[in-house]
């Protein structure tokens, strides 16, 4: 049984979507509890299959079907995927367990049907994680990509007009990503990750044209659907405008998996030297990194919607973890990694808050945040762990990982990425501390007499009634915040165990 495990982590939320479509007679509480069961057990399968990675010191390859690669399709598990797929699962199990009244709030009729959207995403996220197949690949990007824009299309607002066009920009990323896997089908025959790390080494194809184009164009999909900047347009509006469970599910997952088929296709299917010297792209890259980290806390600072703030802070994290994929070493490389498991749980975090006061307030202004601390405190103190992440504090996850991006940049003399990382933390800082002092004080510029404002808020105004979010959203919150500090404090042996086991041979 245990060797099927591989195997569980993508079947038994599959069918989970099935059950739901089918399931809808029987009432809004049963899709839920069917939700979370199916969530838990993939989340159990996971963390399984990880400690099997770590146990055995070595990569897991499951035969789909028993079909020998390169022809059968093939799951590959290696101690890098193997923690990913655990981030997805867990972040898709709390945010599910958060879902149970703003899911019911945004989707008042056919929740069953959101739900097997929501479980289908998550089987696409996972699939991509742990296939060993391009074109296998691609497949479960689709559902994955469909399944988003089937959830984000059911958001506030505008939602619909964001979506289409998250819609087209999303399919042309589909259409580079599938048409550089066919330049490489030409070139070598095959589709599995493994056989053309081999076949690409020859060095007639390390020179041919063809798997160059091929790879510019997997490469210009994978930054599209990843929304680096400038490709980014798409995303802001999109995520913005989502229900709040949605946001919680896609914001956290769909670029940082986007991220680590990056890092697959350039270190599993090419290797180091293909990359930074055949290629050489890294300079370029760089400057588009350091650009997406600058702008991108900068347009966040000029929000007044807290959900587009948040994005464009997506939008900056992109931007680290790209540039310390491309500053080819190794402390980069982790930096980008363990990055990638740091802004999943410190942009749920943050989502989860945001949307506990948007489900209180029914704005999602930052004036929503007035007196927060007095009204919401616990979800206020979970904001606080998200910003200070964000910013890079210690002992949260985010200082760890920017620590690994700079001290990558610097080893790299990449000073434009060390000191967009330092602005970019600067602005996020001025940022959160202006949002925390609204949320504390209450908006000091404010003028409505009726709130004392000639004297302030907070402390000098009235008596504010405590409402704070309901215990099957403050529970997953915290152990979400709680995990943004726990990665930290173990942030030695999350790399030493995990991510270290996978840097490139070469950086």
């Amino acid at each position: 049984m245990i060797d099927q495990v591989p195997a569980l982590i993508i079947i038994i939320p599959l069918f989970a979507s099935l059950f739901l479509t089918l399931v809808g007679s029987l009432g809004h509480r049963f899709s839920y509890i069917l939700l979370i069961a199916a969530l838990a057990a993939t989340f159990a399968c996971s963390l399984l299959t990880l400690g099997l990675v770590v146990d055995d010191n070595q990569t897991i390859q499951y035969r789909m079907g028993d079909w020998p690669p390169p022809l059968g399709i093939e799951l590959v598990i290696d101690h890098l995927s193997g923690v990913v797929l655990v981030l997805i699962a867990g972040c898709a199990l709390l945010t599910a367990m958060y879902s149970l009244h703003p899911a019911k709030q945004d989707n008042p009729d056919r929740l069953n049907h959101y739900y097997a959207l929501f479980i289908l995403l998550v089987t696409g996220l996972l699939g991509m994680t742990a296939s060993g197949d391009l074109f296998n690949l691609y497949v479960l990007l689709e559902i994955s990509a469909l399944s988003s824009y089937g959830l984000l299309a059911r958001g506030r607002g505008p939602a619909y007009f964001a979506t289409f066009k998250y819609l087209i920009v999303g399919t042309i990323g589909a259409c580079f990503y599938l048409l550089g896997v066919g330049y490489l089908y030409i070139m070598t025959g095959s589709l599995n990750m493994v056989d053309l790390t081999a076949l690409l080494s020859q060095p007639e194809l390390q020179e041919s044209v063809s798997v160059r184009i091929g790879f510019t164009l997997i490469i210009l999909g994978i930054w599209i659907k990843m929304a680096l900047f400038p490709l980014h347009a798409w995303m802001p509006n999109a995520y913005s405008k989502a229900g709040t469970t949605t946001a919680c599910l896609i914001a956290p997952l769909m670029t940082k998996v986007s991220v680590y088929i990056m890092l697959r296709i350039m270190f599993t299917v090419f290797s180091v030297d293909y990359i930074f010297n055949s290629i050489a792209w890294s300079h370029l890259v760089i400057y588009l990194a350091s650009a997406a980290a600058v702008v991108g806390m900068i347009a966040a600072l000029a929000q007044s919607d807290l959900r587009k703030m948040l994005t464009y802070i997506i939008v900056a994290e992109i931007g680290y973890m790209t540039g310390g994929a491309w500053v080819a070493n190794a402390s980069g490389f982790i930096g980008a990694t363990y990055h990638i498991l740091a802004d999943g749980l410190m942009t749920l975090c943050l989502f989860m808050a945001v949307g506990a006061v948007i489900y209180r307030t029914g704005d999602a202004s930052k004036t929503a945040m007035r007196n927060l601390f007095q009204k919401m405190p616990v979800t206020a103190v979970v904001l606080v762990i998200g910003a200070a992440s964000i910013i890079g504090i210690p002992p949260t996850c985010g200082f760890f990982s920017k620590w690994y991006l700079i001290q990558g940049a610097a080893q790299a003399e990449a000073w434009v990425f060390v000191a967009a990382l330092l602005i970019a933390s600067l602005v996020a800082a001025i940022m959160f501390f202006r949002l925390l002092e609204i949320a504390f004080f209450g908006d000091l510029d404010a003028t409505d007499e009726h709130e004392g404002s000639q004297h302030g808020h907070g402390h000098h105004g009235p008596a504010v009634a405590r409402e704070e979010a309901p215990l099957s959203m403050l529970i997953p919150m915290v152990i979400t915040a709680v995990a943004v500090i726990v990665l930290g404090v173990y942030t030695k042996e999350v790399v030493n165990y995990f991510i270290i086991w996978s840097v490139p041979v070469g950086l």
